[in-house]
């Protein structure tokens, strides 16, 4: 039996993490018979395709597999490579996964522009169905969906919280909707029910060939979100994500065998979801048409909260610029708004809508990014489990692969028709971290360091003869056994030595969350070493660290670069971090007792 806080996370859970595989039932049948002929065998073919889809793509590799791997009860890609990168020796191994972790985050960054765009202009098209508007512009759809992107990435910057414990009670009427009009159709042919057998899937290979497998890149449209399982199971845990996909993978079961029924009964239907609720009841198709709006703008909010904790995971885990954080609730640390990301997103989702104008266009697109995150999934999962020694779970890792690949190769054939721009917009993340990641490391070889025995044998012999300021002063470093050349030139150059010398290092961890901190020994007479050791998603106040810790600096000197460089490629990165802020702002430490000093880098 389910108590109150079970069955209250489960809803939530309908609303954070299942809108967008919730809402594939506005376009999926559509698409795939716009490229089949709506006979029975298609018909049953197509259906049980879908239900194996569901069983393999998601419940096997998601709610089973990957959801067993999980740190701290966070999932995702970072999170694989966090759990996996510890097990290997070979460093070609590492750095393989480093890569592939790279690349899955890239497209969840093209995945996400496609899904608010598919799902908000398939929901705004079935304005066309209801009396007298059949006529209506595309033009004018597009501009409808567009204002209600515009509106809904617009809101980001106020924090979504409040807005949020509606989503899953509207969600839940929204899959309880699907469920009572596909259980109405069943009803009429209730012979499709037989589709549940994989036979029929296999008879439709068999019987289309090449055809039928290339169907597959649009029959992947029912599982798109999928992948929201394990990357957003950290909100509210593992057990009532798990649960709630069991609910809606019935809802969506029952909704896509009425609308093959549906099919079955009126075979020139287009609009196929849209058509048969608007045949079931004239009088509720436009509440209807309303709650699929307000279904797909739930489903882009999940996407674009999802945005922001990758990229805030790429941040933390220094795979990506200090892009500015704001934190829109003081009491939820996950509610976090990153403007770039925000506009970023909004630019291409318009973009897409315009250059695509049709939801079933924009299928053409779409699935590409998702096969390519199942199939990292899928490679990362076997290594995980053959490495841990579960023989069971490898070997049903590496049939979830095969399923993967098969969809993948699938969906190759959209690259040419539209699948290019998942691939230029997830190139976009790809060549930033790329070129930040390795800009950083020649920055920080560039910079020559110093020893830490070496500075303290100068520092030991410059506190002694030198006028100490009173107060504490702090210096942020990376490690002091490496001290950056701004120390040397402030302390040595400048002769700006205080009483109370304090090295401040953040450390993040391997954790998701948990935060902690402590001095070390003293390095030298009036200079002591300060580490905090923070999550890569944990959110905090260093300053009120700091506090905690009874340290009441003066003055906080930090380290800025000026890049000299003939290099297109550290042009670039030099551009990145000039317009990104620097890590006193991005962990908001108190502006007045800030001081920055720079040093000329030629890289």
């Amino acid at each position: 039996m389910y108590n109150k806080e079970d069955i209250g996370n489960i809803v939530k859970s309908m609303g954070l993490v299942f809108g967008d595989i919730g809402t594939s039932p506005i376009y999926t049948f559509t698409v795939i018979f716009l490229l089949i002929h709506p006979n029975l065998q298609n018909v049953m073919g197509i259906l049980s395709l879908i239900f194996w889809t569901f069983m393999i793509l998601v419940t096997l590799e998601y709610a089973v597999l990957a959801m067993s791997l999980s740190k701290k009860g966070e999932g995702g890609t970072v999170v694989l490579r966090e759990i996996l990168v510890p097990l290997l020796k070979d460093r070609k191994s590492i750095l393989f996964i480093t890569i592939l972790s790279y690349v899955g985050v890239s497209l969840l960054m093209g995945d996400g522009v496609i899904t608010p765009a598919i799902s908000i202009l398939s929901a705004v098209e079935g304005m066309r169905l209801i009396p007298g508007w059949a006529t209506v512009p595309q033009t004018w759809l597009i501009a409808t969906a567009a204002i209600i992107a515009i509106g809904l990435f617009s809101i980001q910057r106020k924090g979504t919280e409040k807005v949020a414990n509606a989503f899953g009670p509207l969600m839940v009427i929204w899959f309880t909707t699907l469920s009572v009009s596909g259980l109405y159709y069943i009803a009429k042919a209730p012979y499709i029910l037989k589709a549940i057998n994989p036979y029929y899937a296999i008879q439709f290979f068999m019987h289309n060939g090449l055809e039928g497998f290339i169907i597959l890149s649009a029959v992947i449209l029912c599982a798109t979100g999928g992948e929201a399982l394990y990357a957003d199971m950290g909100h509210l845990g593992r057990v009532p994500v798990s649960r709630a996909w069991y609910i809606v993978f019935f809802a969506l079961v029952l909704n896509y065998f009425g609308q093959g029924a549906f099919l079955m009964i009126n075979p020139h239907a287009k609009n196929i979801l849209f058509e048969m609720l608007f045949s079931e009841s004239k009088f509720l198709y436009v509440p209807f048409l309303v709650l699929s709006i307000i279904a797909t703008v739930i489903a882009s909010q999940a996407m674009i909260s999802g945005m922001f904790s990758v990229v805030y995971q790429g941040i933390t885990t220094r795979i990506m610029p200090l892009f500015k954080v704001d934190y829109t609730s003081p009491e939820l640390r996950a509610q976090i708004y990153i403007g770039f990301v925000n506009w970023f997103l909004l630019a291409f989702v318009l973009i897409v809508m315009f250059i695509f104008k049709e939801s079933n266009n924009l299928a053409a697109a779409y699935g590409l990014a998702v096969t390519g995150t199942m199939t990292i999934t899928g490679i990362m999962m076997i290594w995980i489990f053959k490495i841990k020694k579960q023989p069971i779970k490898a070997f049903l890792s590496v049939i979830v692969l095969i399923a993967d690949l098969a969809f993948l190769i699938a969906n190759m054939h959209k690259i040419p028709s539209g699948g290019y721009w998942s691939i230029i917009i997830a190139a976009i993340p790809m060549a930033i971290i790329l070129i930040y990641t390795n800009g950083q490391r020649m920055l920080y070889r560039a910079l020559k360091p110093i020893g830490q025995e070496n500075f303290l044998n100068q520092y030991e012999a410059k506190y002694k003869e030198a006028y100490r300021i009173r107060e504490t002063a702090l210096f942020l470093i990376k490690d002091p056994r490496q001290i950056p050349p701004y120390v040397v030139s402030t302390m040595f150059g400048n002769g700006i030595i205080y009483e109370d010398n304090i090295f401040v290092s953040v450390n993040i961890t391997d954790h998701p969350y948990g935060t902690s901190y402590e001095f070390k020994d003293n390095l030298g007479t009036g200079l002591r070493y300060f580490v905090i050791n923070i999550g890569y998603m944990e959110v905090i106040d260093v300053e009120k660290i700091l506090k905690e810790a009874q340290i009441n600096e003066k003055v906080i000197f930090y380290g800025l670069e000026e890049i000299i460089t003939d290099n297109i490629i550290w042009k670039i990165f030099s551009f990145i971090k000039k317009n990104t802020p620097a890590f006193v702002q991005f962990y908001a430490l108190p502006s007045n007792k800030l001081h920055g000093v720079i040093t000329r880098v030629e890289i």
